[in-house]
C-alpha cells in the first residue's frame, strides 16, 4: 500500500511508522516471528540457541502503518566471551532505540533467569513493552494463563499476546496491535523494501545457517562466515566468494568432510537458498580457514555489524 498523496490526505487514515525491537532469551523464536511478520525470510533460523548475532532490520507494511522490526540476538545473563558481550550489547542497543519493545518468551520453558533479567532491564529503562508468549501449541491452556498472570504481575507490559510463530496462531491480533501502536508520521523506508541488511551480510548469514542445520551437533559455535567478494555479471547472475573462519584444524576437517563431500553438499544447499532469496543465479565459492583468534579480531566484528567490546 502506498502512502496517501495530498489529494486524499483529508480522507485517508494517517500514516504511521516506528521501530519494534524483538528481544528475548536465546531460542525464544524471535527470528521465526520476524520472518512470518515480514512474509519473507530475513533472519536465519536454526534449532540451536544464540543463532542470531547481529541486529537484523526487517520491514512490514499493514495498511497505513510501516513497522520496522529489529531482530536482536538472544539476551543472556552471563555473557563472558567477547562475542557474547557484543551480542548482548547489540540486543540492548536495539531495545533502547525502539518505539516499542516486544519481549518473546518460550512458553514451554516457562520462567527462565535470562527472561527475568530482561524484565529487570525493562523496568530500569521504563521502555514501552508488550509480552508475547510463543509456542502456545505445545503448552496446556491452564499453564499458559498461569504464566501470563505471573508476567502481568511484573507491571511492565502494556499487553500480552499468545501465539505460535511457527504456525501463525494468534499472529494476526499481534499485527493489528503493532500497526496501531506506531506513532503517526511518514514511512521510514520505501514501501517495497523488506529489510535493511547488506546483501553480502545476508549471504554470509545464509551460509552460516546452512552450516548449523547440516552439521548439527558436530559444528562448534566458534565460527563465522564472511563474504569476501561479490561480482555481478551482465546476465544477471552473481559470483559470491566466502570464507568460513574456524578456531581449530579439527573444525575445518568436520566442515570439509571426507574428500570434501560435506562441503560440497553444504555449498549446494546454501547456493539454492541464496538463489531463492536474491532471485538470481548464484555462483558460490567458499573456503574454510583456521584462525584461532578470530573472535578477538575487531575486523570480524565490523563484518558482522557488531561493536567490538573492549
Amino acid at each position: 500500500m502506498s502512502q496517501p498523496d495530498s489529494d486524499t490526505a483529508d480522507t485517508a487514515p494517517p500514516t504511521r511508522a516506528g521501530h519494534v525491537a524483538v528481544v528475548g532469551a536465546p531460542n525464544a523464536g524471535k527470528s521465526t516471528l520476524v520472518n512470518r511478520l515480514v512474509g519473507q525470510k530475513i533472519s536465519i533460523v536454526t534449532p540451536k540457541v544464540q543463532t542470531t548475532r547481529a541486529r537484523i532490520t526487517a520491514i512490514a507494511v499493514w495498511g497505513p502503518s510501516q513497522v520496522v522490526f529489529v531482530d536482536t540476538p538472544g539476551i543472556f545473563r552471563q555473557a563472558k566471551k567477547r562475542l557474547e558481550r557484543a551480542m548482548v550489547q547489540a540486543a540492548w542497543g536495539g531495545a533502547e532505540d525502539a518505539d516499542l519493545v516486544l519481549l518473546m518468551v518460550d512458553a514451554k520453558r516457562r520462567r527462565v533467569a535470562d527472561t527475568d533479567a530482561i524484565i529487570a532491564g525493562l523496568k530500569r529503562t521504563g521502555a514501552r513493552a508488550i509480552l508475547v508468549l510463543n509456542k502456545i501449541d505445545t503448552v496446556p491452556r491452564a499453564s499458559l494463563l498461569e504464566l501470563a498472570a505471573a508476567y502481568d504481575g511484573e507491571g511492565v507490559f502494556e499487553r500480552i499476546f499468545m501465539i505460535s510463530a511457527l504456525n501463525g496462531d494468534g499472529v494476526a491480533d499481534l499485527e493489528t496491535h503493532l500497526a496501531a501502536a506506531m506513532p503517526e508520521g511518514p514511512w521510514l523506508y520505501p514501501e517495497d523494501q523488506l529489510a535493511v541488511i547488506p546483501e553480502r551480510l545476508l549471504a554470509a548469514e545464509i551460509m552460516r545457517e546452512r552450516l548449523f542445520l547440516e552439521m548439527r551437533q558436530e559444528l562448534p559455535y566458534a565460527l563465522t562466515v564472511e563474504t569476501e567478494a561479490w561480482k555481478n555479471f551482465r546476465d544477471g547472475s552473481v559470483r559470491i566468494e566466502q570464507v568460513v573462519y574456524v578456531a581449530r584444524d579439527g573444525h575445518k576437517g568436520i566442515i570439509l568432510g571426507k574428500r570434501g563431500e560435506t562441503a560440497k553438499r553444504i555449498g549446494a544447499l546454501a547456493r539454492e537458498e541464496m538463489q531463492r532469496v536474491f532471485e538470481r543465479k548464484v555462483h558460490l565459492f567458499f573456503f574454510v580457514k583456521v584462525r584461532p583468534d578470530w573472535a578477538d579480531d575487531p575486523e570480524r566484528y565490523r563484518e558482522m555489524g557488531l561493536d567490538y567490546p573492549r
